[in-house]
């Protein structure tokens, strides 16, 4: 297999830093790596099998002879980069929200719709999905093949890490405070996550909904490719470090037993079914943490409608959330696209 030219865009951040590691784990073909970051990051160095590599400063002049770019620096800094990336001849995946609903780019969770990809050829660029979609999605998709979703109801309870490296040492320090009976510092949330939930994730809209709420909403119709599907979401902030659980309720066109969706899932690729409630076995956000698949339990049918089912979703939020799906996507690309 030929080796290709990787930039890490974000290199320095909480899913840049995983994105490197997921890169040697998984012994992608990186011939020469490329860590660029802002000006802040001057000066580091990260390490890449045994190897330390500069971190370099990103501008416009960043991606000559680079073949594919890996985006996890911000929204902001995607819309800038990612075309000037494209227009160079790089292959983007693009971990930020800028492209997601471009009809023009494709929006990839490889175990859902990896037949997408062949469109990115338009831009030049491939969107990875909001972390709390990935994980739903990846779960709903067996059952949407075998018995068509008509309805999803889904309340998140996500970590901090999704909110970055401030957030986590956040927690920890007003989890410290208040067990030294001190009053917490509040900086990066608008309320105390320590020991709290904040149903606020991202902007509220007019319709009432949050930002990261209307992703989901969205997001899933996308990946899909069903408009028709009805979505409904309530994200959560809890005072957890890694892994986002997610309780899911979804209503089916044909009659489908929770034996029946055990089966699906624990035959389904990027999932494991954990769902022994005698024996207190379903996930839990502290066994997901650093795994790559997404974990589904507590499947059980709802009684309170004819088609009915219900269960929960955990997944690390910074792996098949965000940097896992990323370098799967790439995966895909050099051995389908990238000649």
């Amino acid at each position: 297999m030929r080796k290709y030219s990787v930039a890490v865009v974000g290199a320095t951040g909480a899913v840049g830093n995983e994105l490197i590691k997921i890169l040697e784990e998984r012994d992608f073909p990186v011939g020469k790596l490329k860590l660029l970051a802002s000006a802040r990051s001057m000066g580091k160095e990260l390490t890449y099998k045994n190897e330390d590599y500069p971190v370099e400063v990103l501008d416009e002049n960043s991606f000559e002879g680079v073949e594919i770019g890996l985006f996890s620096a911000g929204g902001g800094i995607s819309e800038r980069f990612a075309p000037i990336a494209a227009d160079a001849g790089c292959a983007v995946v693009d971990n930020t929200s800028a492209f997601r609903m471009d009809p023009e780019v494709p929006l990839v969770v490889p175990e859902v719709n990896p037949e997408a990809i062949v469109s990115y050829k338009t831009k030049g660029i491939i969107a990875n999905p909001n972390c709390s979609t990935i994980q739903m999605v990846v779960a709903l998709k067996p059952i949407h093949d075998a018995a068509k979703i008509k309805r999803i109801v889904v309340s998140t309870y996500q970590a901090v890490s999704g909110t970055g490296k401030k957030a986590i040492d956040e927690l920890v320090e007003q989890t410290k405070a208040l067990l030294a009976l001190k009053e917490p510092e509040i900086n990066v949330y608008p309320h105390r996550i320590a020991f709290n939930c904040l149903p606020h994730i991202d902007v509220f809209l007019e319709n009432g909904y949050t930002q990261e709420e209307m992703k989901m909403v969205n997001e899933t119709k996308k990946i899909m490719t069903d408009p028709s599907i009805a979505v409904t979401a309530t994200t959560v902030r809890v005072p957890v470090f890694y892994g986002h659980s997610e309780s899911v309720n979804i209503e089916t066109e044909r009659k489908i037993s929770a034996g029946e969706v055990k089966k699906l899932l624990s035959q389904a690729p990027g999932v494991t079914v954990v769902d022994n409630p005698d024996l207190s076995e379903y996930p839990l956000a502290s066994d997901a943490a650093g795994k790559n698949d997404t974990f589904v339990g507590r499947i059980r049918e709802d009684e309170s409608i004819d088609n009915g089912i219900n269960m929960w979703i955990v997944s690390d939020n910074i792996r098949k959330g965000a940097a896992l799906n990323t370098v799967q996507i790439a995966e895909i690309l050099i051995r389908d696209y990238l000649q």
